[in-house]
Formats: structure tokens, C-alpha cells, sequence
């Protein structure tokens, strides 16, 4: 090996550690300026929408609807002081939803999205009523969008019972979507009634005819 050569593939070497050694610094500015704006968002909602607590709080071990992956969500069990009323349990589990999430990527709802109101009616229908900030800063696609909806649903659906169907409104109003996809102007079902199970038929079937007690029949 000519003593160039040498230089070169010397030179070659230390290139390279600097160059991994700038990577690593840069993975951890990266890291630490994404555990910054995450803080930061956090600290946002807290104050747009601070927690609720009543005087019946209990803690449960509630069952919140993150995204887990690109295209699914997934529940994952949080303990929370929850209200035994139905109206603040499920604002108390949609604070959950938009400001707890794991990881700023299992988020589903934008950053600067609040809840306005919330209530039940009658017939079990929750009327969900967010910011404009839900629509306006939500990623527009029909896989975003619908991720969104299912984990408001199924975040109230498994930790309020008593509820039957979801109305989401934006700024009080009906929308025709959400970002342009996901149909806003219906409602989506929550706690479906279980149907009862049909009991079978009494008789007899081809495979196992009567007996003569059933029918009453008398041996010759």
C-alpha cells in the first residue's frame, strides 16, 4: 500500500467519525427540539382547556384511542379520576385524548383544537363541539381525517356507556366534512344495542324426527 494511499484512506476514516458524531449530535437537537414543542403544545391546551375535576372523581383505569401507525388506532389503558356524571366523564376523557398522548406522533387531533361544549341528550346522542381549529389545522386525507373521528367515538364509546350516537360540530355548526372527506352532517354510532340471540326452534328437524312421548303417539 503506496503511503498516499494511506493518507487517503487515514483521511477517509476521520471523515467519517466526524461525520457520525455530527449525525448523533444532530439526532439529539432534533430530539430535544421535538420534546420542546411537544411541552410547549401541552402547555397551550392546558390553558385553552384546563382539566376538569368533580367532586365525585374516581380513578379508573380508562381506555384512551391514539393513533398507533399511519392508517389504525389502537386503545391504551391510562388511569384517570373520571366523574360518575356521564357529561364530565367524557369531557374528562376527551382532554385525555388531545392533550396525553404517548408520543406526538399517536396524536390524532391538531395541536391547537379545543372542546367548546359538550353534551348529552335524551335519547343517549353526545353533541361533540370543537374549535374551528379541528378542521382548519387537520391534515387534509380521508386516513387523517377518519382516524380523528373513530378516536373521539371509541374513546367515549368504551369509557361512557350510556351513550348511543356522536354528533360532531365545529364552532356550533354542522359541516358537510370534516377536511374535506370524513361526512360530518350524520352522527356515528356509539354502545350498538346488543341484539338477542333468537332462540331455536322447538319441533322436530329431518335429523332427529320426535319421539312418541312428544307426539303422544301410542305403540301398536
Amino acid at each position: 500500500m503506496t503511503r498516499n494511499l494511506k493518507i487517503a484512506l487515514g483521511i477517509l476514516a476521520v471523515a467519517v467519525l466526524v461525520g457520525l458524531v455530527s449525525l448523533r449530535g444532530l439526532h439529539r437537537r432534533i430530539q430535544h427540539l421535538a420534546e420542546s414543542q411537544t411541552a410547549e403544545e401541552q402547555a397551550r391546551r392546558e390553558v385553552l382547556a384546563p382539566p376538569i375535576s368533580t367532586p365525585t372523581d374516581v380513578k379508573v383505569k380508562a381506555r384512551i384511542f391514539w393513533a398507533a401507525g399511519t392508517d389504525k388506532i389502537a386503545p391504551v389503558e391510562v388511569e384517570l379520576p373520571l366523574s360518575a356524571d356521564p357529561v364530565q366523564r367524557a369531557k374528562q376523557v376527551l382532554h385525555a385524548l388531545m392533550t396525553s398522548a404517548p408520543t406526538p406522533g399517536q396524536s390524532t387531533i391538531p395541536a391547537d383544537a379545543t372542546l367548546l361544549d359538550f353534551y348529552i341528550l335524551p335519547d343517549g346522542t353526545a353533541i361533540a363541539d370543537f374549535s374551528d381549529a379541528l378542521a382548519s389545522e387537520m391534515p387534509s386525507g380521508i386516513l387523517s381525517e377518519q382516524m380523528m373521528v373513530d378516536s373521539i367515538a371509541r374513546t367515549l364509546e368504551n369509557n361512557v356507556s350510556s351513550l348511543r350516537r356522536l354528533k360532531i360540530l365545529i364552532h356550533g355548526q354542522e359541516m358537510e366534512t370534516l377536511a374535506g372527506h370524513v361526512d360530518l352532517t350524520g352522527f356515528f354510532d356509539l354502545n350498538p344495542p346488543v341484539q338477542p340471540a333468537v332462540p331455536p326452534t322447538q319441533g322436530a328437524s329431518p335429523s332427529n324426527p320426535p319421539t312418541a312421548a312428544q307426539t303422544g303417539a301410542v305403540k301398536p
